[in-house]
């Protein structure tokens, strides 16, 4: 029986319509296929240039910027929302890294308590905060006492007794963490504490970032010239420049623009700031260097510590306090 014509449009019709879906569905599996391969290329690229960058600069750039940047907003809300709150930030901070300092030179062979070391870190801040000056002193000098008593009654376990230079070695290096991270450390928080001494704290805090970030960005593309090679061998002259212009510049604007000053402080203000910072790079690549270790830690990805992140900002604490008196 022939077909009727009905039935020949209807199974043409479906047969366009067949072909017409495998057509699509064969041109959707191409494009993504084509797209899978163009991302897969571009990750690939990602991938060698970070590597390049990170050859040659030592970290890895984008975890770097990623944790400045939510370090920078923490620290940032302290400062404008409640200053009080900057305590528990450098509170933290600094608990952190005289855990790790002490952790890192336990591993070198230094028998330093690390609970103590903590505690005594800790109690720096508040004092600072609250006291001023004097009680920031105070709280230091007796936090020192307190890691070095509690080192020497530790002798009473065997597994704790050694040599009496060893012992004084031990002293010495848990003095150092006290001395080196929450004694700096409380001057930010002294500077803090102060009346508009806030956007003191963040003025220096910022023009220290930037001269680590010009610093980075002109070390990786001009670097040729090594500043310090036995003590930081990523460390270049071409870098130091690229950091002395961003600190300029960035301390300029913040001395006008925020702090209300003429500009020849920002240059003062910039030119301490690079000078604290290059010291306080250079002197934990020295503690590095001589406990054979690349990093602290390596709790912070594309830093390494917390101490990797503070190093500049420690000492330059210091400066911008006195700063701080001199001219505000």
């Amino acid at each position: 029986m022939a077909e009727s014509p009905d039935g020949s449009r209807g199974a043409s019709r479906w047969g366009r319509r067949r072909r017409k879906r495998e057509e699509l569905e064969a041109f959707a599996h191409q494009t993504a296929d084509e797209l899978k391969a163009q991302f897969e290329e571009a990750r690939a690229q990602f991938e060698a240039t970070n590597e390049k960058i990170e050859a040659k600069a030592g970290r890895n750039l984008f975890a770097a910027v990623g944790i400045g940047l939510g370090l920078g907003a923490l620290m940032l809300l302290s400062l404008i929302v409640v200053k009080e709150l900057f305590m528990l930030f450098a509170g933290a901070l600094v608990a952190f890294t005289a855990f790790e300092l002490a952790s890192a030179l336990r591993f070198a062979g230094r028998n330093v308590p690390r609970l103590p070391t903590v505690l005594a870190a800790l109690a720096t801040v508040p004092a600072a905060f609250y006291l001023g000056a004097d009680g920031k002193w105070f709280v230091s000098l007796a936090g020192i006492a307190f890691v070095a008593l509690w080192r020497v009654a530790e002798l009473v376990r065997p597994s704790h007794r050694g040599t009496a230079l060893e012992l004084w070695k031990d002293v010495a290096a848990g003095t150092l963490v006290q001395v080196y991270v929450p004694f700096l450390a409380g001057f930010a928080v002294l500077l803090t504490a102060q009346d508009g001494g806030e956007w003191w704290t963040l003025a220096f805090i910022v023009i220290v970032v930037a001269i680590d970030v010009g610093a980075y960005a002109s070390g990786v593309s001009f670097g040729r010239h090594k500043m310090a090679p036995h003590i930081s061998p990523g460390k270049t002259w071409e870098g130091f420049a690229g950091g002395v212009a961003a600190a300029l510049l960035a301390g300029i604007l913040l001395s006008t623009l925020m702090l209300g000053k003429p500009w020849w402080l920002g240059v003062v203000f910039g030119l301490t700031m690079v000078f604290t910072a290059t010291v306080g790079d250079l002197i934990e690549s020295l503690i590095k260097r001589d406990l054979g270790i690349k990093d602290i830690s390596t709790w912070l990805p594309g830093h390494g510590g917390f101490l990797d992140r503070l190093d500049s900002i420690l000492p330059s604490a210091a400066a911008a306090y006195v700063l701080f008196h001199l001219f505000a």
